[in-house]
């Protein structure tokens, strides 16, 4: 396949090119940094990023460090794969970034023509790429880099409005992003997954996909170590203040080592080895830290994170064990790094515990905090069950955009141009990577 394969990495190359232009010229017109001294305009959006003023570089840093690494070296998930999606996964996250601050900049902070960003700016859009690196993750190896770009060109455009709907719109509460990147991002790339099935190709995948290599366990040792280290500063981001934050990073840590915790217990009995593979330690870890997305700013208290990453820790490999097959059997969807078990059962978990947390919000319970949480009902504009309704009814919208958004860019990656040949001897991954395959 020399000329498909040519063919491919001049696709790839002309968008590129053509999509770093565009974005080059949007930037030129509309975008411009805000002034730092200056209040928010009350034209803008300001109400869930107003945080610039005392913004913190190395809050920036930690988020920005936590998709580069941590969700990049996820994406080097199959032994054969891993270098070539290392590269897509770097690429798609210089695209993204500049494609979400413009998107959530017109949607935000568009005011008199221009779009007015600063270091929160920043922020928000990589919690959108951390989105799309989920949803690449359902497609691992199964599309090809042009495809992964225009998955990430399509998603971010359906992330943000699913993310202006519920955190601007509907007044959710969602500061870690349960349902915004890791409910989103996860059944987003299932339905992409699904749209795209070929039973001839999906058969070849699932063998090639069992070559587990040293460099699979490499990559998942260190992503996981970023993971432990960059998440907390992930899920606290978006509080407005130090005392705020400090909940979101306290219960991070205690449902982070609840679920490690959980792998060694359900693991080994699910599993023929009597260790867990650093994978699982991996997909425990992710788990743990989804579930507490909406819920880190709640009073969760330290025992209840500790329930709750314990519970995600245990969803994991009863999901790999279980719920994989049958997405596969029955549904036809072929999830290459697990994400439904990883960030989609888990960011629907959390949903449902920071909705069960709402109806504990009162000014006894939360005290100055409750302004800082949930400002309308500490205003007296709304009651903590109209909240609580607020909060439960964000899931299912999240999963209807979710599925809408993946079925129709996954109609969009499926057309007669974009496909990869059905060929047995044919990688994705060798657009980029010069692949060695057994017995060719």
């Amino acid at each position: 396949m020399p000329e498909h394969a040519a063919t491919s990495r001049l696709q790839l190359s002309g968008l590129c090119f053509l999509l770093q232009i565009l974005n080059i010229l949007l930037f030129a017109v509309f975008v411009r940094y805000s002034p730092e001294s200056s209040p928010c305009p009350p034209q803008l959006n300001c109400s869930r990023r107003n945080q610039d003023s005392g913004f913190q570089q190395p809050r920036f840093q930690d988020v920005h460090i936590q998709v580069l690494l941590s969700f990049g070296l996820l994406l080097a998930f199959l032994g054969r794969y891993g270098p070539g999606s290392a590269a897509i996964s770097v690429l798609i996250i210089a695209f993204a970034i500049q494609w979400a601050v413009l998107i959530q900049g017109f949607l935000s902070f568009f005011l008199n023509g221009k779009i007015y960003m600063g270091a929160q700016s920043m922020v928000s859009a990589d919690f959108c790429t951390a989105a799309v690196l989920i949803s690449t993750g359902a497609v691992l190896g199964r599309v090809n880099p042009v495809q992964m770009l225009l998955l990430a060109l399509l998603e971010v455009i359906l992330c943000t409005l699913n993310e202006y709907i519920l955190l601007s719109l509907m007044g959710v509460s969602d500061s870690g992003r349960s349902l915004t990147v890791h409910t989103f991002g996860a059944y987003f790339g299932l339905v992409v997954s699904r749209v795209l099935y070929q039973p001839h190709k999906d058969k070849r995948k699932r063998e090639e996909q069992q070559d587990r290599g040293h460099s699979l366990d490499v990559f998942a040792v260190v992503g996981t170590v970023y993971l432990w280290i960059f998440w907390p500063s992930f899920t606290s981001a978006t509080t407005a203040h130090d005392n705020a934050e400090n909940w979101a990073v306290l219960n991070t840590y205690f449902s982070l080592v609840a679920s490690t915790t959980a792998t060694f217990v359900l693991s080994p009995i699910l599993s023929e080895e009597s260790t867990p593979w650093m994978v699982q330690i991996q997909d425990a870890t992710l788990a743990g830290m989804a579930v507490m997305g909406m819920a880190g700013e709640m009073l969760v208290t330290p025992f209840g994170a500790l329930i709750a990453g314990f519970l995600a820790g245990l969803i994991s490999p009863l999901g790999f064990r279980f719920f994989t097959p049958v997405l596969h059997s029955r549904l036809k969807i072929q999830d290459t790094c697990g994400v439904h078990n990883t960030h989609g059962l888990p960011g629907i978990l959390g949903a449902l515990l920071g909705t069960l947390l709402t109806l504990l919000a009162t000014a006894d319970t939360y005290g100055d905090r409750l302004e800082l949480v949930f400002p309308l009902v500490a205003q007296g504009s709304q009651t903590v069950t109209d909240q609580a309704f607020i909060q439960l009814s964000a899931l299912p919208l999240t999963l209807l955009l979710a599925v809408l958004g993946g079925c129709l860019t996954g109609a969009v990656l499926k057309t007669k141009g974009l496909r990869s040949p059905p060929d047995a001897q044919y990688l994705e991954n060798t657009v980029l990577w010069e692949v060695k395959l057994r017995n060719c």
